[in-house]
This record gives structure tokens, sequence and C-alpha cells, in this order.
């Protein structure tokens, strides 16, 4: 028998919470055999950096249902936004018969390979958790964001993880060590599901994990100096071939002297890794020049999401 709706008792909880919702890198991303149900399993290191968005959620007494805004005008803040659904898909698991207010403020660019919508749905599930005292486990938070979008669970065991499968298994892993990222973004996007196919379609088949991913995968801590030899991204060769910009992108940050430069996702976002926050702002400031790009620098992040 289905138990009745729960009403959350105002009295006893406080009734509004913050979360910040960081964008992610692919420290390496491959993507491998194409699965049963169509899509394909993928392999990947992910890291949090701190370009984050906020999602702010209050209880409203007297009201029921869900109430979304969001300062990003060319993001729309109804049923399809991925911080509406992840409050519904919560509120129905629970039980709940409530009225929440969500205001999210955004700073991560959409489109562009770096977790943002993944990561303010993730950080509402998060919200939601603490501020009804559900008492979920991340495995529990993770099982509502699978069905939200492949990237939610990694941001319920961030910072750092590994990540397979379609994004449902997810192993957190420690990072040993403080970077600084420069994330470059041109002002246009690259639509997913044409990188799958232009990656399918132009590769003879597909590349097994090297011996130092394999290694990798193996261990619980790793080092900066081991990602560096094994970073790479499969969707570069396809969508450089489409984007010369991104590719030159790339190579900018390779001169200013990053230990690691790459596609995040499958773009358009293009990212460089630094040991030193001077020579990462220079490296900004190079690419900063362009009226079309955005660039922001962040370091990496050293914990979960944050209240």
């Amino acid at each position: 028998m289905r138990s009745r709706v729960a009403v959350i008792n105002l009295q006893s909880n406080p009734t509004e919470i913050t979360v910040r919702a960081p964008a992610k890198i692919n420290l390496i991303l491959r993507i491998l055999d194409r699965r049963p149900d169509g899509f394909h399993n993928l392999w990947s290191i992910m890291q949090t950096v701190a370009l984050e968005d906020e999602v702010q959620i209050r209880l409203c007494p007297g009201r029921q249902g869900i109430y979304l805004s969001c300062d990003a005008g060319q993001l729309a803040a109804d049923q399809s936004n991925l911080v509406y659904r992840a409050a519904a898909a919560v509120v129905e698991r629970a039980r709940l018969s409530i009225g929440l207010e969500i205001e999210l403020r955004k700073r991560i660019p959409m489109g562009a390979g770096l977790g943002g919508g993944s990561s303010d749905a993730a950080a509402t599930i998060i919200g939601l958790n603490r501020l009804l005292r559900l008492g979920w486990s991340s495995l529990e938070m993770a099982d509502v964001g699978q069905s939200l979008g492949s990237d939610v669970p990694f941001f319920l065991f961030a910072p750092s993880a590994f990540v397979a499968g379609r994004g449902e298994t997810v192993r957190p892993v420690v990072v040993e060590g403080l970077r600084w990222v420069v994330l470059a973004n041109p002002g246009f996007g690259v639509n997913t599901k044409w990188a799958y196919q232009e990656l399918a379609a132009n590769r003879t088949g597909v590349r097994p994990l090297s011996s130092v991913q394999y290694e990798l995968d193996r261990q619980s801590r790793v080092s900066w100096a081991q990602l560096i030899a094994a970073a790479e991204n499969d969707f570069e060769a396809p969508v450089f071939a489409a984007h010369g910009k991104l590719r030159e992108i790339k190579q900018s940050l390779q001169a200013q002297g990053a230990e690691i430069a790459l596609l995040s996702g499958s773009g358009a976002t293009v990212f460089g890794v630094f040991a030193d926050e001077a020579v990462a702002r220079l490296a900004q400031s190079k690419l900063a020049g362009d009226p079309l790009m955005t660039v922001f620098v962040a370091p990496t992040c050293s914990g979960a999401l944050l209240v």
C-alpha cells in the first residue's frame, strides 16, 4: 500500500539553504564500446574546479509546488530545467507535499562541456537532502541523479572521481595537490550527439585503455605527474577537425606552459592546468584579447559541494 504524502514540519527545520555548484573538467575522457542501449561506455577522471553556480532553496509555508527563477535569461526556468527536474524527483521520491522557491545563479557557461546543468541538479539534490533532513546517502542521491543526466552522479562524489559506464559508475579518487585551471570558452557550443556521431563515423575501432590508464584505474590516490602522462580526450580529433579555433586555443595554452591542455567533455571549452597561479593568469590574459571568448581562472576543488 502506498504511504500517504508527508508534510514537512517547518517549525523544527531551517527554511533556507544555499549550495555551490562547481564546474568539472575531464582530465581523461575515453569513449569506448557501444552499449546494447545505443549509448557508449566511457572512462574518465573528472575534477571539479571553483567556477561555481549557486542554488538557493527556500521552503514556502502555505504553498505547494516548485517555483524556479534564474538570472540567465537564455536558460528556461520551467519544468525542462535540470534544477526543477531534480527538485521534482526528490519531492516525488520522498513523497512530500511542500512549496519550494529555488533561485539559480549562473556563472558556468552553458553547453560548454563543463557540466554546469548537471552540477546544478546535484546541488539541488544535496540541498534538499539537508534542508528536508532526508538522510539519504550519496548512493541514494546518485540514484535520483542518474535519471537526470550522465554527469549528475559524479558531482555527488566530487571533487575527483573515476567515472565509467554511462556515468553511473563513480569511484572517488584523491588527486594530490592543488592546480590552477584556465577555462577558455570560445563563445559557441558543440552538440554532444553530433560529437558522438562524428567520433563513431571517423574511427576504425575502439582503442583500449593505455597501460598508464589501467594502472590509474586501480588506485585510490593519483598524482598530477600520473595524470599528465595519461591525459587525453577522444573527442578532440572530430571536434578539432570541425572547429580549428579550439585546436588553436589548446596550442596557445600549451605554449604558455600548461601541464595539461584538453577539450573538456565534448566541448567547446578548452582548459589548461597550471602549477602556478601567476602563470595561469598570464595565460588567461593572452587569450582574453579575443572579444568572443570568455576566459576564467579557478583552482581545483578539494572538497564536496559545499553549503
